[in-house]
């Protein structure tokens, strides 16, 4: 199971695709993996998606994220809830097509910017590929905050 930073451990996680079904080369394990050279790579399609199931309930503060230039998403939208409950629209995060880390602070950065939010799931919509096939590569994910 990847662990999510800093907010507790193991931590199920669940992606809409992996390029080709090919789990042990391109699995969603790799965006958690703390390394370089491994990466989750979807398969085409449009709206591709990331949740994280917590553990236990968390606030959340920030968001990394790491593309592979060329196959980002230049919209994401973040959605949660508490355990038992729908999800619900968080905010909507605009990356640059890079291949840097980039971090979201709670109400740092315009255009990048989580709410401090309480929950017990995380669901991150890449609503639109810079991918022409709709792809979306993702080096590393974490998700900071606090265990409640």
């Amino acid at each position: 199971s990847p662990s999510c930073p800093r907010v507790g451990g193991a931590c199920p996680c669940r992606v809409s695709s992996v390029l080709n079904r090919d789990v042990k080369q391109f699995g969603k394990k790799h965006m958690f993996d703390r390394s370089e050279e491994t990466c989750w790579n979807s398969d085409q399609g449009t709206c591709q998606w990331v949740t994280l199931d917590f553990p236990r309930t968390v606030k959340v503060s920030q968001l990394h994220i790491q593309f592979q230039g060329g196959f980002s998403s230049r919209l994401c939208t973040l959605e949660g809830c508490r355990a038992g409950e729908g999800l619900v629209k968080i905010s909507d995060l605009y990356p640059e097509d890079i291949n840097a880390m980039q971090i979201s602070f709670a109400a740092l950065r315009a255009g990048f910017q989580v709410e401090e939010t309480v929950l017990d799931k995380l669901k991150i919509t890449f609503e639109n590929s810079t991918d022409f096939f709709g792809r979306i590569v993702v080096y590393h994910l974490g998700v900071l905050g606090e265990r409640l």
